[in-house]
Protein backbone atom coordinates (compact mmCIF):
# COMPACT_ATOMS: atom_id res chain seq x y z
CA UNK A 1 0.00 0.00 0.00
CA UNK A 2 1.36 3.42 -1.05
CA UNK A 3 2.31 5.88 1.69
CA UNK A 4 -0.42 8.49 0.11
CA UNK A 5 -2.86 6.13 0.14
CA UNK A 6 -2.39 4.67 3.90
CA UNK A 7 -2.02 8.89 5.17
CA UNK A 8 -5.50 9.12 3.27
CA UNK A 9 -7.00 6.40 5.01
CA UNK A 10 -5.67 7.00 8.30
CA UNK A 11 -6.21 10.42 8.27
CA UNK A 12 -10.12 9.49 7.32
CA UNK A 13 -10.00 7.47 10.72
CA UNK A 14 -8.84 10.20 12.62
CA UNK A 15 -11.69 12.09 11.19
CA UNK A 16 -13.79 9.39 12.81
CA UNK A 17 -12.30 8.78 16.01
CA UNK A 18 -11.65 12.41 16.92
CA UNK A 19 -15.23 13.24 17.58
CA UNK A 20 -15.12 10.42 20.18
CA UNK A 21 -12.40 11.19 22.02
CA UNK A 22 -12.32 13.33 25.42
CA UNK A 23 -8.78 14.33 24.84
CA UNK A 24 -5.96 13.55 22.13
CA UNK A 25 -4.16 9.72 23.21
CA UNK A 26 -1.10 9.87 25.20
CA UNK A 27 -0.12 6.47 24.17
CA UNK A 28 -1.06 4.51 21.40
CA UNK A 29 -0.15 0.86 20.72
CA UNK A 30 -0.40 -0.40 17.37
CA UNK A 31 -1.35 -3.98 16.60
CA UNK A 32 0.19 -5.77 13.47
CA UNK A 33 1.83 -2.62 12.60
CA UNK A 34 3.17 -4.26 8.91
CA UNK A 35 5.76 -1.69 8.43
CA UNK A 36 5.05 0.79 10.56
CA UNK A 37 3.86 3.37 8.44
CA UNK A 38 0.63 3.82 9.87
CA UNK A 39 2.03 3.97 13.35
CA UNK A 40 4.12 6.87 12.38
CA UNK A 41 1.23 8.74 11.05
CA UNK A 42 -0.96 8.19 14.31
CA UNK A 43 2.29 9.22 16.68
CA UNK A 44 3.14 12.16 14.42
CA UNK A 45 -0.55 13.66 14.43
CA UNK A 46 -1.50 13.28 18.06
CA UNK A 47 1.68 13.82 19.60
CA UNK A 48 1.69 11.02 21.36
CA UNK A 49 4.13 7.91 22.19
CA UNK A 50 3.57 5.25 20.40
CA UNK A 51 4.60 1.56 20.03
CA UNK A 52 3.55 -1.01 17.14
CA UNK A 53 3.99 -4.53 17.14
CA UNK A 54 4.08 -7.13 14.81
CA UNK A 55 5.85 -10.39 13.63
CA UNK A 56 8.45 -9.81 11.14
CA UNK A 57 7.82 -12.34 8.12
CA UNK A 58 7.14 -10.66 5.02
CA UNK A 59 8.57 -7.46 5.64
CA UNK A 60 10.87 -5.41 7.84
CA UNK A 61 9.87 -3.41 10.11
CA UNK A 62 10.80 0.20 8.92
CA UNK A 63 11.63 2.21 11.88
CA UNK A 64 12.97 5.33 10.09
CA UNK A 65 9.60 6.02 8.39
CA UNK A 66 7.77 4.84 11.47
CA UNK A 67 9.74 7.59 13.59
CA UNK A 68 8.95 8.68 15.94
CA UNK A 69 6.88 5.59 16.76
CA UNK A 70 8.52 2.46 18.04
CA UNK A 71 8.59 -0.86 16.61
CA UNK A 72 8.68 -3.89 18.40
CA UNK A 73 8.30 -7.90 17.19
CA UNK A 74 5.79 -9.18 18.98
CA UNK A 75 3.11 -11.84 19.32
CA UNK A 76 -0.31 -10.15 19.91
CA UNK A 77 -1.15 -12.93 21.90
CA UNK A 78 1.39 -12.87 24.26
CA UNK A 79 2.31 -9.13 24.98
CA UNK A 80 4.77 -8.24 27.06
CA UNK A 81 3.03 -4.72 28.12
CA UNK A 82 2.23 -4.44 31.66
CA UNK A 83 -1.72 -4.03 32.69
CA UNK A 84 -3.35 -0.52 31.56
CA UNK A 85 -0.37 0.52 29.65
CA UNK A 86 -1.81 2.31 26.71
CA UNK A 87 -5.24 4.64 26.61
CA UNK A 88 -5.53 3.96 22.27
CA UNK A 89 -4.95 0.62 20.51
CA UNK A 90 -5.34 0.61 16.78
CA UNK A 91 -5.66 -2.24 14.73
CA UNK A 92 -5.57 -2.41 11.24
CA UNK A 93 -5.74 -5.75 8.28
CA UNK A 94 -4.08 -7.67 11.46
CA UNK A 95 -6.84 -9.97 13.37
CA UNK A 96 -7.93 -12.14 10.65
CA UNK A 97 -4.11 -13.07 10.19
CA UNK A 98 -4.29 -13.87 13.60
CA UNK A 99 -5.01 -17.92 14.93
CA UNK A 100 -7.23 -17.47 17.76
CA UNK A 101 -8.31 -13.88 17.28
CA UNK A 102 -10.09 -13.67 20.27
CA UNK A 103 -6.87 -14.51 22.36
CA UNK A 104 -5.39 -11.39 20.52
CA UNK A 105 -8.29 -8.99 21.37
CA UNK A 106 -8.08 -10.36 25.24
CA UNK A 107 -4.75 -8.96 25.24
CA UNK A 108 -5.84 -5.96 23.95
CA UNK A 109 -8.14 -5.67 26.35
CA UNK A 110 -5.87 -6.26 29.26
CA UNK A 111 -3.01 -3.42 27.97
CA UNK A 112 -6.15 -0.92 27.65
CA UNK A 113 -6.91 1.56 30.34
CA UNK A 114 -10.30 1.27 31.82
CA UNK A 115 -12.03 3.59 29.70
CA UNK A 116 -9.67 3.53 26.88
CA UNK A 117 -10.85 3.78 23.39
CA UNK A 118 -9.93 1.17 20.35
CA UNK A 119 -10.22 1.04 16.65
CA UNK A 120 -10.11 -2.28 14.39
CA UNK A 121 -10.50 -2.81 11.03
CA UNK A 122 -10.15 -5.92 8.94
CA UNK A 123 -11.68 -6.91 5.45
CA UNK A 124 -15.21 -6.89 5.08
CA UNK A 125 -16.11 -11.33 5.00
CA UNK A 126 -19.29 -9.94 2.81
CA UNK A 127 -17.52 -8.04 0.38
CA UNK A 128 -18.45 -8.68 -3.38
CA UNK A 129 -15.42 -7.36 -4.38
CA UNK A 130 -12.16 -6.19 -2.45
CA UNK A 131 -9.03 -3.84 -2.46
CA UNK A 132 -11.01 -0.88 -3.87
CA UNK A 133 -8.95 2.16 -3.19
CA UNK A 134 -5.65 0.17 -2.43
CA UNK A 135 -2.14 1.34 -3.78
CA UNK A 136 -1.25 -1.73 -5.81
CA UNK A 137 -1.49 -2.64 -9.38
CA UNK A 138 -5.04 -3.38 -11.01
CA UNK A 139 -3.31 -6.93 -12.19
CA UNK A 140 -2.95 -7.47 -8.69
CA UNK A 141 -6.41 -6.35 -7.40
CA UNK A 142 -7.50 -8.77 -10.28
CA UNK A 143 -5.62 -11.30 -8.90
CA UNK A 144 -6.40 -11.36 -5.40
CA UNK A 145 -10.40 -10.97 -5.90
CA UNK A 146 -9.69 -13.97 -8.14
CA UNK A 147 -7.95 -16.14 -4.75
CA UNK A 148 -11.13 -14.49 -3.09
CA UNK A 149 -13.56 -15.98 -5.03
CA UNK A 150 -11.47 -19.36 -5.63
CA UNK A 151 -11.80 -19.61 -1.50
CA UNK A 152 -15.67 -19.04 -1.87
CA UNK A 153 -16.10 -21.44 -4.33
CA UNK A 154 -14.68 -24.36 -2.86
CA UNK A 155 -15.85 -23.56 0.48
CA UNK A 156 -13.19 -22.04 2.36
CA UNK A 157 -13.76 -18.88 2.76
CA UNK A 158 -12.38 -18.70 6.48
CA UNK A 159 -9.61 -16.99 7.92
CA UNK A 160 -8.47 -20.21 8.98
CA UNK A 161 -8.36 -22.03 5.74
CA UNK A 162 -6.06 -19.01 4.88
CA UNK A 163 -8.21 -16.73 2.61
CA UNK A 164 -7.68 -13.28 2.99
CA UNK A 165 -11.68 -13.28 4.05
CA UNK A 166 -11.77 -11.22 7.47
CA UNK A 167 -14.95 -10.43 9.23
CA UNK A 168 -18.44 -9.49 8.80
CA UNK A 169 -19.68 -6.16 10.67
CA UNK A 170 -21.69 -8.13 13.14
CA UNK A 171 -18.67 -10.94 13.30
CA UNK A 172 -16.50 -8.07 14.53
CA UNK A 173 -18.51 -5.75 16.27
CA UNK A 174 -19.85 -9.28 18.43
CA UNK A 175 -16.00 -10.40 18.58
CA UNK A 176 -14.93 -6.69 19.68
CA UNK A 177 -18.09 -6.53 22.50
CA UNK A 178 -17.26 -9.24 24.01
CA UNK A 179 -13.56 -8.24 24.60
CA UNK A 180 -13.59 -4.58 25.68
CA UNK A 181 -17.51 -4.19 26.97
CA UNK A 182 -18.61 -2.13 23.87
CA UNK A 183 -18.68 -1.97 20.40
CA UNK A 184 -20.01 -0.13 17.46
CA UNK A 185 -19.67 -0.64 13.74
CA UNK A 186 -18.25 3.00 12.51
CA UNK A 187 -17.62 2.11 8.76
CA UNK A 188 -20.40 4.15 7.47
CA UNK A 189 -18.81 7.23 9.14
CA UNK A 190 -15.47 6.44 8.10
CA UNK A 191 -16.35 5.68 3.95
CA UNK A 192 -18.02 9.03 4.46
CA UNK A 193 -15.24 10.88 5.47
CA UNK A 194 -12.83 8.79 2.83
CA UNK A 195 -15.30 10.02 -0.01
CA UNK A 196 -16.15 13.41 1.30
CA UNK A 197 -15.86 14.82 -2.22
CA UNK A 198 -19.06 11.89 -2.89
CA UNK A 199 -20.86 12.25 -0.02
CA UNK A 200 -23.74 12.08 -1.65
CA UNK A 201 -23.19 8.67 -3.71
CA UNK A 202 -21.75 7.27 -0.09
CA UNK A 203 -25.40 8.59 1.41
CA UNK A 204 -26.85 6.83 -1.51
CA UNK A 205 -24.88 3.58 -1.05
CA UNK A 206 -25.85 3.22 2.60
CA UNK A 207 -29.27 4.10 1.87
CA UNK A 208 -29.72 1.20 -0.64
CA UNK A 209 -28.74 -1.20 1.60
CA UNK A 210 -25.55 -2.98 -0.64
CA UNK A 211 -22.95 -1.18 1.18
CA UNK A 212 -22.59 -4.14 3.71
CA UNK A 213 -21.81 -5.97 0.19
CA UNK A 214 -19.51 -3.19 -1.23
CA UNK A 215 -17.34 -1.78 1.59
CA UNK A 216 -14.06 -3.50 1.33
CA UNK A 217 -13.57 -3.21 4.80
CA UNK A 218 -14.92 -2.55 8.02
CA UNK A 219 -14.08 -0.52 11.38
CA UNK A 220 -15.26 -1.17 14.65
CA UNK A 221 -14.77 1.33 17.77
CA UNK A 222 -15.21 1.15 21.75
CA UNK A 223 -14.50 2.04 24.82
CA UNK A 224 -12.82 -0.73 27.82
CA UNK A 225 -15.78 -0.99 29.95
Amino acid sequence: MSRDVTSYRVNALMAVLNPLLSEPPKRILVVGCGTGEEAGILARSYGAETTGIDLVTQFTLDHAQAAPAKLIEMDAREMRFEDASFDFVYSFHALEHIGGPERALAEMRRVLKPGGHYLIGTPNKARLIGYIGSGTSIWNKIHWNAADWSKRLTGQWRNEAGAHAGFTARELEQMCSAAFGSGDDVSPAYYLALYARRERQVRMLLQSGLAPLLFPAIYVHGRRV
